[in-house]
């Protein structure tokens, strides 16, 4: 009888041991696995990158992301984001376009929202031909539009001012703007980091959200004789349309600035959103942009 007493206890034991060495090799198993799991970081061409979690701000890729670089017309985000914040904001108050607007355009080679002069152009109008065609024709009205003061060019030397300070009290640290547009001085950089919690600040608009999703529009404006005519715009940002979830938000390019692009995406209730700048073409920068996005919602 003690015998089997002393029986059944060793099979107690031994099993309670294979039991504990299984879970062992199990729990190994499972953790390699999820070490196996784990996403591995893109390697991207642009010279700085960044992504973070919209919702909770949390880093998700860095790369020389405090590094300040020229922005092109990734700019017009601020230029957006001045006008939106403006108290007692009409987007239906219209604006005539004036002949400096075209003039600024020719001089500059610019990109053009292919505004004519006379017509009167709504704001919310104006945001479209700004952020989809990147239009700085679009950039120079919003900016003699709402910036302070009795010349055109005091004007837009406030709105500027509006763009830095608006800058400051976000704490962007690493961004200053010469220009309403992009097309600065010498003096008009930003950072990976910086634009992309811009952007995020940005997207808190209804408005902003509204237009940088768009892949294209026709909008009615009033021509200088009372009539109307209809513009048509399309959204730079190829991104939209080519990529499941994106939401916006906007393409850059430039002489020193190369090709930038902010980015942001939703699935499943998560939102990515970041930038590359100083991409070295147009493919490379949205190539970029998706791998971003890809890690970033693995994260």
């Amino acid at each position: 009888m003690k015998l089997g007493i002393k029986g059944i206890r060793r099979v107690s034991v031994s099993a309670t041991v294979a039991l504990t060495a299984g879970a062992v090799v199990a729990g190994g198993a499972f953790a390699s696995q999820a070490q196996a799991a784990a996403p591995k970081a893109p390697t991207i061409i642009a010279k700085g990158g960044f992504v973070m979690n919209n919702g909770t701000g949390k880093t998700l890729f860095s790369k020389a992301a405090d590094t300040r670089r020229s922005t092109g017309s990734t700019t017009k985000i601020m230029t957006a984001r001045v006008v939106l914040a403006q108290k007692g904001l009409n987007l239906d108050s219209k604006v005539t376009i004036q002949k400096a607007y075209s003039d600024y355009i020719v001089s500059k080679g610019a990109s053009s929202a292919r505004l004519i002069v006379g017509d009167k152009v709504t704001v919310r109008q104006l945001m479209y031909g700004l952020m989809l065609p990147s239009g700085c024709d679009a950039a120079y009205a919003l900016a003699d539009k709402f910036g302070s003061g009795s010349t055109r060019a005091a004007r837009v030397k406030s709105f500027i001012g509006k763009m830095n300070s608006t800058a400051k009290t976000l704490g962007l640290k690493n961004t200053h703007f010469d220009s309403f547009d992009g097309i600065g001085n010498g003096s008009n950089y930003s950072t990976p980091r910086d634009l992309t919690k811009l952007a995020s600040s940005a997207m808190k608009y209804s408005t902003f959200r509204s237009v940088v999703k768009t892949k294209s529009t026709k909008q009615k404006v009033t021509t200088k004789s009372g009539g109307y005519r209809y513009m048509s715009w399309t959204n730079t940002n190829k991104l939209l349309g080519s990529y499941s979830g994106a939401i916006g938000v906007k393409t850059g390019s430039g002489p020193s600035a190369k090709y930038c692009l902010v980015f942001a995406a939703t699935r499943k209730g998560k939102t990515v959103i970041g930038t590359v700048l100083t991409a070295t073409s147009e493919s490379t920068r949205t190539s970029d942009a998706k791998k971003l996005m890809d890690y970033g919602f693995k994260k």
